[in-house]
């Protein structure tokens, strides 16, 4: 159960920084009032929940090496 988590964990993360690069492609274009600001930010909360879907996943592995550990 607990790998299977940790591959859930892996797929969300990977969906997030899809999203995430969608909000770089807004940024690297030219500058629209609104619009930027607004890419801007989602692209730091996008940036907050990879880090948090990272320890997330950190977690999951060391518990899951507790486990099988003998």
């Amino acid at each position: 159960m607990s790998e299977e988590h940790t591959d859930n964990l892996k797929k969300a993360r990977a969906r997030l920084i899809e999203q995430q690069r969608a909000f770089v492609k807004v940024l690297v274009g030219p500058y629209e009032r609104g619009k930027t600001e607004q890419a801007r930010e989602r692209f730091l909360d996008m940036q907050t929940a990879i880090e948090a879907m990272n320890r997330a996943i950190e977690d999951e592995e060391r518990s899951q090496g507790s486990v099988h550990a003998p």
